[in-house]
């Protein structure tokens, strides 16, 4: 008798506003965990939608393109570092080493979010619709005024113009730095290995946090 051929799991498609939203978390919180393990370039479309159980023509139907879905997972980056740093730099001493301080250690401590700042412009926002970036831009450009209203709260002789010229290199800086600092294990051994190239290992925290702190400095003239 013959054997009935396997078949791929059926997916029923999400018709509710609600089954798409569970949908989609579910997509998210996938590539988010795949992008911890490895990192965002080396995470796929395919192995997304694996990680979730759907095939990837099915997964497509809530995300255009796998840029999409990382693009996303930067604003909500975006918005859960905005709600850990507000209360820090409130709390923090009134000194552009203090607010150096909280803005490079809650950036240093999401490896994540640095490597997705890293991609943002170069690819993120390319590959994806003109409605998408603008929903990110929305995103991003209302948790920028939250941090300017908190640092100019924090030290009143900062601008709003230079608030945010700090965070867009701040966020330039650690997203760069990030990059460098963590290279794939052959490059990490040749550091390692000669005298020369040790310099190119460095820790993110201290090095983003001087230059901040100098950036500060400068503009309320201390």
């Amino acid at each position: 008798m013959p054997q009935p051929r396997p078949t791929e799991p059926h997916f029923q498609r999400a018709r509710s506003r609600e089954a798409k939203d569970l949908r989609e978390a579910a997509i998210l919180d996938a590539a988010r965990r795949l992008a911890r393990e490895t990192r965002v370039r080396d995470v796929s479309l395919t192995e997304i939608a694996s990680a979730v159980g759907m095939h990837k023509s099915a997964m497509l139907r809530y995300f255009e393109t796998r840029e999409e879905i990382f693009l996303r997972l930067t604003a909500d980056e975006w918005i859960s570092w905005t709600d850990e740093l507000l209360p820090l730099l409130t709390e923090a001493p009134e000194s552009p080493d203090g607010m150096a301080r909280e803005l490079a250690a809650t950036l240093a401590r999401r490896g994540m979010f640095c490597d997705l700042l890293a991609h943002t412009p170069l690819n993120l926002e390319r590959n994806v619709s003109i409605e998408a970036v603008r929903r990110f831009k929305l995103v991003t450009h209302a948790q920028l005024d939250r941090i300017v209203a908190a640092m100019r709260g924090a030290l009143p002789g900062l601008t709003p113009q230079q608030g945010v010229d700090i965070i867009a290199a701040t966020t330039a800086m650690a997203g760069a730095f990030w990059q460098i600092a963590t290279p794939g294990p052959e490059v990490a051994e040749l550091y390692r290995s000669d005298e020369r190239l040790g310099h190119a290992l460095f820790d993110v925290e201290p090095r983003l946090r001087r230059m901040i702190a100098a950036m500060i400095s400068g503009f309320i003239g201390e």
